[in-house]
């Protein structure tokens, strides 16, 4: 039996609470039936992220009758999310993800109870979060808030399924289960952020988030319910070129059990390096004065929409193409999302320290977000 088994409801009442010709095709699957129906509705599970990997999660979870789904991000839809994130529409771009997933997830299934947290989960609130839900599903794209969500759920004792993408590969387990291993026992340390490619620069299938996704969601289900085998201590490894699965098998390790609080940071480099920022409202006022803006997004990203007169330098080209920059005025870099243009700053200042480099809050995203 599952960890989150609950005592079975009263048939009259689960008829009464639920459309029940909604779920019959599972429900009268043998060894899943109406009990696990019923454990479906009567459990909360909390999606971090609402990108590639949350798309496929929080559609089948909400179609297959969880009662309670509560979604966290704080990003908005973007035009080059659309190939692999479904759930969003041309008409979405620029708007609130998870006000958007709200809207069409309701319209899925109206039974579900929804709720959304239009912010990135962080120290602040994790905690208070987390502690609402039965099951957390890890549908972020960085490894600081993995992190975080691993003892955030330590502490609180939740397990929590991972997913993962990296080009034609995708990664699945589940963590913290009855006593299982947890993500620190698979990754005990942190790599360096210029270790780690992401999809913004390095691309990403649009399939591949759906497979990865659907296999997290399927865990979550099986966490719940109690049938099959959990993918507790086992990384599930799949190759979308060759259609292969590999599993590899990894054990906790008992300085895992000792966290008791987080960390104060969850950051890739040193959290009490401060890089200065302007956010959205500030550029607008900017762009009137024509300021030094350096769009360090991939070629593409830039040849399908940019700001006029910016200059662009890809990050991975940055250090070499510096000098196309005037230091002895102020530079603002831009990226979608904000992660990138900080990390410009970063790479920058050590070589010029004198000059005035800042990185714009939420990026063209939020700039989009704030035009509309």
């Amino acid at each position: 039996m599952s960890a989150l088994s609950s005592p079975p409801l009263l048939a009259f009442y689960y008829i009464r609470q639920m459309n029940q010709d909604r779920y019959t095709r599972q429900a009268i699957l043998k060894d899943f039936g109406m009990e696990g129906q019923e454990k479906l509705y009567e459990t909360k599970v909390l999606v971090i992220g609402a990108g590639g990997l949350g798309v496929p999660v929080l559609t089948y979870l909400n179609a297959m009758g969880i009662g309670k789904i509560g979604i966290v991000d704080n990003d908005v839809v973007s035009i080059t999310n659309l190939h692999r994130q479904v759930l969003y529409a041309q008409s979405d771009v620029g708007q609130s993800k998870v006000i958007a997933a709200l809207e069409k997830l309701k319209a899925q299934n109206p039974e579900t109870d929804l709720v959304i947290y239009n912010s990135f989960l962080d120290t602040k609130n994790a905690l208070e979060i987390i502690a609402e839900y039965d099951v957390v599903v890890d549908a972020s794209d960085n490894f600081p808030t993995r992190y975080l969500v691993n003892d955030a759920c330590m502490i609180l004792k939740k397990p929590f399924v991972y997913g993962a993408l990296h080009g034609f590969e995708g990664q699945v387990s589940v963590f913290n289960y009855q006593g299982g291993p947890t993500y620190r026992c698979l990754f005990p340390k942190m790599p360096n952020q210029n270790e780690v490619p992401n999809c913004n620069e390095h691309g990403v299938l649009g399939i591949l988030p759906g497979i990865i996704g659907s296999l997290q969601a399927l865990e979550t289900v099986k966490v719940i319910t109690g049938i099959g085998t959990v993918l507790s201590g086992t990384l599930l490894i799949f190759d979308g070129l060759d259609q292969s699965y590999q599993k590899i098998k990894f054990k906790r390790q008992p300085e895992n059990n000792q966290i008791t609080r987080l960390q104060a940071f969850y950051e890739w480099d040193d959290p009490c390096v401060i890089v200065p920022t302007v956010d959205v409202e500030e550029l607008q006022k900017l762009l009137a004065e024509k300021v030094q803006i350096v769009d360090v997004r991939t070629i593409e990203e830039f040849e399908n929409y940019h700001l006029p007169d910016s200059i662009h330098i890809p990050l991975n080209e940055l250090q070499v193409n510096s000098g196309k920059i005037n230091f002895s005025i102020p530079v603002y870099f831009l990226c979608q999302s904000g992660k990138r243009s900080e990390t410009a700053v970063k790479q920058l200042r050590e070589q010029h320290p004198e000059s005035s480099l800042f990185s714009i809050l939420g990026g063209l995203n939020q700039y989009l977000a704030a035009c509309s």
